[in-house]
C-alpha cells in the first residue's frame, strides 16, 4: 500500500507540472516593426477550455483569459487593463526557497487579476508585490508591460522577487527576454522548459523578418514544430505521426496571446490583446481592446453552462482529431499530417491565409481609427464582423 501511495504522489506531481508549462517573451519597441512593445504568452495547462472576460476592477476595467471552469472569474492567466497595463506569467519550478514550507500555492491567477484591478505601471506592480500579504502563494515569472514604455519580468516567489528589465541592454542585449518554466535567479539546472527556451531562442534569432510582429509570434512561433535538441523541424520533414514532446505547441497548449502595447505618445486605450483561444495550431487570432467594452466577440466568451467559448470548442474539437489515439500512451502521439503536410491542406495551412487576412484588415482598421478616434461602438461593430467571418471560416473549412 505504501508503494502505491508513493507512485500516486509521483504521478500527481508529474501531472501538476505538465499542467502549467508555458513559453513567453517580452520584446521592446526597439525590436518591433512599428515601435510598439510586444509581450507573448503561449499557455500550457491541464485545462483545455478557456474564454475571455471583461470586468471592472477596483481602479481599472480589464479583459483577460480565464479557465472556462472558473465560473466566478477569480483567476486571470493573461490580461490588460484600461491603463494599458498588461500582465502574464509562466510557472517556475526552481525559484521557491528550499526552506520555504508555505502550504498556500497556485495563486498566480489571483495575483494577476488583483494587479489588473489596481496597477497602471511597473512601479505600481512593484509596490503591489511589496505590499500584498505574504506569503503570496506564487512561484512564477511574471511578464509586465505598461503604456509608459516599461517592460520587465519579475521572478517572484512567496516572499521576494527579482526584476529583469527588458529595456536594460545588459539584461536584454537583443531587446527581448525569453522565459519558460525556470527562473534565471532560481536553482541552477532545476525547473522545466529548457528545450522550449532554446526552441524559442532559435526561432527569435533566425526569423526571416528583422523586426518582430504580433502576427509572426502567433502564426509562426506558437505554431512552430522546431525541436532544438533534435535539431529538426516537423514542418520540414512532414511525418504522418510524431511524438509530442518539448515543442512550443503541445497537447497541453490551451491559448496564445500577444499584447501589443503603445508608443509613449499614444493613448493607453490603443493597447491590443491578440488572442488565439484554444489549441493554437487549430485556432485563429482575434484582436481585443479594453476600449471595446464588455460586448466582446461572442465566439470568445461564455456561451453555455459549461463556460466554454465557441471558438475554443472548435479548436479543441480539431485538436482531438490530431490527438485521436486514446489507448495506452496515445495522448503523446499526434497525427501531424492533419496539421501540416506536403499537399498544403493541413489545419495550420488552411487557417493561415484567413488569419493573415484578419491581421491585414485589423491594421487597416486601426490606422483609420488613429486618424479619427477610437469609439467603443466602432470596435464592437468590428467584433461583430470578425465574429461572423470566423464562424464562416470554421464552417466552410472544417464543418464546425
Amino acid at each position: 500500500m505504501k508503494h502505491i501511495l508513493i507512485i500516486a504522489m509521483i504521478i500527481s506531481i508529474a501531472c501538476a507540472q505538465k499542467s502549467v508549462a508555458c513559453t513567453s517573451a517580452i520584446i521592446t519597441g526597439r525590436a518591433t516593426q512599428d515601435g510598439r512593445p510586444l509581450m507573448w504568452k503561449h499557455r500550457d495547462t491541464g485545462t483545455e477550455n478557456s474564454r475571455i472576460i471583461y470586468a471592472w476592477g477596483l481602479k481599472y476595467s480589464y479583459i483577460g483569459i480565464t479557465n472556462s471552469s472558473d465560473l466566478k472569474d477569480e483567476e486571470i492567466w493573461a490580461g490588460t487593463n484600461s491603463a494599458g497595463f498588461c500582465i502574464m506569467n509562466t510557472a517556475s519550478y526552481n525559484l521557491k526557497d528550499l526552506n520555504d514550507d508555505t502550504k498556500i500555492q497556485d495563486r498566480e491567477g489571483i495575483i494577476m487579476r488583483m494587479a489588473l484591478e489596481c496597477c497602471a505601471t511597473l512601479n505600481d506592480f512593484e509596490h503591489f508585490l511589496d505590499t500584498v500579504a505574504k506569503p503570496m502563494g506564487i512561484e512564477a515569472n511574471f511578464g509586465v508591460i505598461d503604456a509608459k514604455g516599461g517592460a520587465a519580468y519579475y521572478e517572484a516567489s512567496n516572499f521576494t522577487y527579482k526584476k529583469y528589465d527588458a529595456n536594460d541592454p545588459a539584461t536584454a542585449p537583443n531587446n527581448y527576454i525569453i522565459r519558460t518554466n525556470y527562473s534565471y535567479s532560481g536553482y541552477e539546472d532545476k525547473g522545466m522548459g529548457y528545450i522550449r527556451h532554446e526552441n524559442a531562442k532559435y526561432l527569435f534569432e533566425n526569423r526571416q523578418n528583422d523586426k518582430f510582429t504580433s502576427e509572426w509570434l502567433l502564426s509562426s512561433a506558437s505554431r512552430s514544430y522546431y525541436h532544438s535538441l533534435l535539431n529538426c523541424d516537423l514542418q520540414t520533414t512532414m511525418p504522418q505521426y510524431a511524438i509530442d514532446q518539448d515543442y512550443i505547441p503541445r497537447n497541453s497548449s490551451a491559448s496564445a496571446t500577444v499584447f501589443q502595447g503603445v508608443r509613449q505618445d499614444e493613448p493607453a486605450e490603443r493597447t491590443a490583446m491578440w488572442t488565439v483561444i484554444g489549441f493554437p495550431p487549430c485556432s485563429i487570432a482575434v484582436p481585443l481592446w479594453v476600449k471595446g467594452g464588455e460586448q466582446l466577440p461572442e465566439i470568445m466568451i461564455k456561451s453555455g453552462d459549461d463556460g466554454n467559448s465557441p471558438l475554443c470548442d472548435k479548436a479543441v474539437a480539431l485538436k482531438h482529431r490530431v490527438f485521436h489515439i486514446e489507448r495506452g500512451n496515445g495522448e503523446k502521439y499526434m497525427h501531424f499530417s492533419l496539421l501540416y503536410n506536403k499537399d498544403g491542406d493541413g489545419i495550420i495551412q488552411k487557417i493561415r491565409p484567413y488569419e493573415k487576412e484578419i491581421f491585414a484588415e485589423t491594421y487597416t482598421k486601426v490606422n483609420e481609427w488613429n486618424v479619427t478616434s477610437w469609439y467603443t461602438k466602432e470596435i464592437q461593430d468590428y467584433y461583430k464582423y470578425l465574429n461572423a467571418k470566423i464562424i464562416k471560416i470554421y464552417k466552410e473549412l472544417f464543418d464546425l
